[in-house]
């Protein structure tokens, strides 16, 4: 190991002796034989708690209460998780904000009830403003809603190492927009867009807004109100350790909530759950935006990671990521960059989010010869292996070791290419 390794290394330890939120780190199960868990922002990880509160709930609630449960507290739990997220990671006021379904289905849900909504109130609002590079749900989503109702998909042709801006949004609303979808945080780069400027722009020309915080939520803050935001959607198992398809939720700002109707009737969206009615009558506030039966286990893991955050708040959480974002790319600029590797992501802290994406014609081959030395980083073409470090969760040495296996293995790879292996 060189000095300047050495170095690096030591620097590591000193950061994270001096973190404040390394006690939070031993709140995490442990995964033996792990080197370095570079994918919390596609998965999180398990915590202890979680695991100990589903025990529980399973012999105590789901056991001992059986079907009174629903009536004791389950149905309201969608509400009351939803109010503790808004709390401690969305800057939204009570009563705004649920666990639903998936991400997919509730984009679906709030983005037809809002072009619907802009439809009704004036005719010639039939375009919905997208960017290229936004996640393929939502792109997907917004492409089946546009055919449903016979409107128009505006495109922002977005930089994949960058994203959507306020003079790009600007460039394309009119009068004639309905609906303006972007994410905070884009899922390539982790550029971190301006929610409140773009917010304002939409709303200059008369258009709502849909954020999507997937990649977001638990990492950066959030001020869903101070914003004026209309519309989000955020899944849970990134920075808020609700687990492999654990449910997403949604914010409804509350003027919204009863103009809005969304187009998939359900049951627990009805205004009285239990009269079992002949004809469908939508809940008067949130509960409207539900369809079917809440995902209850799904919501017990969440809460950990829920309160763990709000205990040392979101700014904390933000500062320890920018923290280890600038030492990986520190590290990427000093072992990697000689390999012919590039930053595909925001060097300017406050235009970037929780991940770093690393671009290399190799790095799928790279990626997957990671994963056999155990560690995790993901892979998202063209050639990029993004670095999702968890603030919660994750060490400077254990980002330090990461980026150390990452140079070493593409080092390898590329003198296999050259036949020097």
């Amino acid at each position: 190991m060189t000095e300047g390794h050495d170095e690096r290394l030591a620097f590591a330890r000193r950061m994270d002796r001096a973190d404040p939120l390394a006690h939070l780190r031993r709140n995490f199960i442990a995964s033996d034989g792990l080197v370095a868990y570079l994918d919390g922002n596609s998965l999180g990880r398990p915590t202890v708690g979680s695991a100990e509160s589903i025990q529980a709930f399973i012999a105590d609630q789901w056991g001992g209460r059986l079907i009174r449960g629903w009536d004791e507290s389950w149905m309201e739990l969608p509400f009351n998780t939803g109010d503790a997220l808004a709390f401690a990671c969305l800057g939204a006021a009570p009563g705004q904000t649920f666990i639903g379904d998936s991400t997919t289905v509730l984009l679906y849900k709030l983005a037809r009830a809002a072009s619907d909504a802009r439809l009704a109130g004036d005719g010639a609002r039939t375009e919905i403003v997208l960017d290229t590079d936004n996640f393929p749900t939502d792109r997907y989503v917004l492409e089946g809603i546009a055919a449903e109702r016979g409107m128009t998909l505006r495109w922002i042709v977005s930089d994949p190492t960058g994203g959507v801006s306020v003079e790009q949004v600007a460039s394309v609303v009119g009068p004639q927009t309905a609906l303006v979808v972007v994410s905070q945080v884009a899922y390539r780069s982790g550029f971190l867009a301006d929610v409140g400027g773009i917010t304002r722009v939409a709303h200059d020309a008369g258009a709502l807004v849909l954020w999507d915080l997937c990649h977001s939520a638990g990492s950066v803050p959030i001020e869903l109100d101070t914003w004026g935001v209309d519309l989000a959607v955020g899944c849970t198992y990134k920075y808020l350790n609700g687990g492999p398809g654990s449910p997403a939720f949604s914010y409804v700002r509350a003027d919204l909530q009863a103009v809005l109707s969304q187009p998939i009737q359900g049951w627990m969206g009805a205004a009285d759950v239990f009269s079992m009615g002949p004809e469908y009558l939508p809940s008067s506030g949130l509960r409207r935006f539900l369809s079917g039966t809440p995902p209850v286990l799904a919501m017990i893991a969440m809460r950990d990671t829920i309160d763990m955050i709000a205990g040392c708040g979101i700014a904390a959480v933000r500062e320890k990521s920018v923290a280890l974002t600038e030492f990986a790319i520190t590290l990427a600029d000093e072992w990697l960059a000689p390999l012919g590797v590039s930053v595909a992501s925001p060097r300017d802290a406050a235009r970037r989010g929780g991940h770093v994406t690393l671009s290399h014609p190799a790095m799928r081959r790279v990626t997957a010869a990671l994963w056999e030395q155990d560690v995790i980083p993901d892979y998202r073409d063209p050639g990029g292996l993004r670095i999702g470090l968890s603030p919660l969760s994750t060490s400077f040495e254990e980002t330090y070791d990461g980026m150390a296996a990452t140079r070493d293995v593409l080092l390898a790879v590329l003198r296999e290419e050259v036949g020097l292996g």
